[in-house]
């Protein structure tokens, strides 16, 4: 009996030793996929080290939050996000899901298509039944969400509505921490705003949309401290970085021990430790200027 047991126990050993099977990586979806050196290269920006797929995974999967940072008109991060959502569910239990791109105002109409799902009577518009918000591609970003719908574990919201922006904009309030609310962080986030407007915002403005951005950050480390763990957080590359972002308003509210920042970015961008732990090369996206049609 001693010798059937070991030989039991050595046989579950070897089966838990055993890598998951990953989902397929997407194909690189961008229009004009440029060849670089970096495309496809997985960093671990704390070491400097490439690493697989699986490598990351493992990393990813033992942190209670993991904050992934996308360009929002790049189809391959979403793509990469939904392959990471699935492949992370595979490797532990999932706790939750967080979107930048999901407003509380929409929180119940999300929870009423779950419970929809989970009965067998799934919606027949998910767009509709969302009341999604159009300024957000639903052609990038629907089948992330409808993956996320039907599953077990919360889909939750991490933006501010738009009546909270305009409470905001027109009377920013005081800012809690040490971390977040330093002039070098303020400074930095300021010339962000500047540029992301084309130097076309009045100085006057500046004050009320560094609040909204900052107020917006705060928020989503909020719901990404109070979401089952372990929690993943969709949002915006700028939202998410650790010297600016997100990564310092947990650390105000005492919610930073063991989050990871991944980092999508496209071939040929700059990165650095300070920013994220880890960062992903995806192919680019057709170089444009946002900023003609408004400088005419």
């Amino acid at each position: 009996m001693r010798i059937i047991l070991l030989g039991l126990l050595g046989l579950l050993a070897a089966c838990q030793s055993q890598p998951v099977e990953l989902p397929l990586l997407p194909a690189w979806q961008a229009p004009e996929a440029r060849e670089h050196a970096d495309l496809g290269r997985i960093v671990d920006l704390r070491s400097g080290r490439q690493v697989t797929p699986q490598q990351l995974l493992e990393q990813l999967a033992a942190a209670p939050r993991v904050l992934v940072g996308e360009q929002h008109d790049n189809p391959d991060h979403h793509a990469l996000q939904l392959w990471l959502l699935r492949a992370l569910t595979a490797q532990r239990p999932q706790g939750s899901l967080l979107l930048e791109m999901l407003n509380p105002d929409q929180q119940s109409a999300v929870d009423a298509v779950r419970t929809d799902y989970l009965s067998g009577q799934p919606p027949a518009d998910l767009y509709q039944a969302l009341n999604w918000q159009p300024n957000w591609d639903w052609g990038v970003y629907g089948a992330i969400v409808s993956y996320a719908v039907q599953q077990p574990w919360p889909l939750q919201s991490a933006n501010l509505d738009r009546s909270e922006i305009m409470k905001i904009y027109a009377k920013p309030p005081a800012l809690s921490g040490t971390h977040s609310t330093t002039t070098e962080v303020q400074e930095v986030l300021l010339a962000q705003i500047r540029q992301s407007h084309c130097g076309l915002l009045p100085e006057s403005q500046l004050p009320s949309m560094l609040a909204i951005q900052q107020q917006r950050d705060r928020r989503m480390a909020e719901r990404l401290s109070e979401a089952p763990q372990p929690a993943l957080l969709f949002a915006g590359a700028f939202h998410v970085r650790r010297d600016l972002g997100v990564p310092l308003h947990l650390q105000d509210l005492d919610a930073s021990d063991g989050a990871l920042v991944l980092t999508l970015a496209e071939a040929g961008s700059q990165v650095t430790a300070a920013q994220a732990d880890f960062v992903w090369f995806t192919a680019a996206q057709p170089e444009e200027d946002h900023c003609a049609a408004l400088r005419k």
